[in-house]
């Protein structure tokens, strides 16, 4: 069953496409039916720049556990570094 829910994030970062890399401004959050993955439903997540057209998009589809499991790897990785370090106001602390 889709959701229909998506979450939408502001965020700074850069994301590789087919061109090359390019800033990524937003992410958004969906369970839904994925293109590629072989599942019926899967978590997508677009890492995005809406300002620079649909070639600005990186997407991903993953499970459930494989979600979470990102989820606990990226507060592992962050909590392993020091405060700010990765931030984009990184030196100013």
């Amino acid at each position: 069953m889709c959701t229909y829910l998506t979450e939408q994030v502001d965020i700074t970062g850069s994301g590789k496409g087919a061109d090359g890399y390019f800033p990524l401004t937003r992410a958004m959050v969906y369970v839904d039916h994925p293109q590629h993955a072989p599942y019926e439903h899967t978590v997508n997540v677009d890492f995005l720049n809406p300002a620079l057209g649909p070639g600005a998009r990186v997407a991903v589809e993953l499970t459930e556990e494989g979600a979470l499991a990102l989820i606990e790897a990226l507060r592992a990785a962050l909590a392993s570094a020091p405060p700010g370090l990765a931030s984009v106001d990184q030196g100013k602390r």
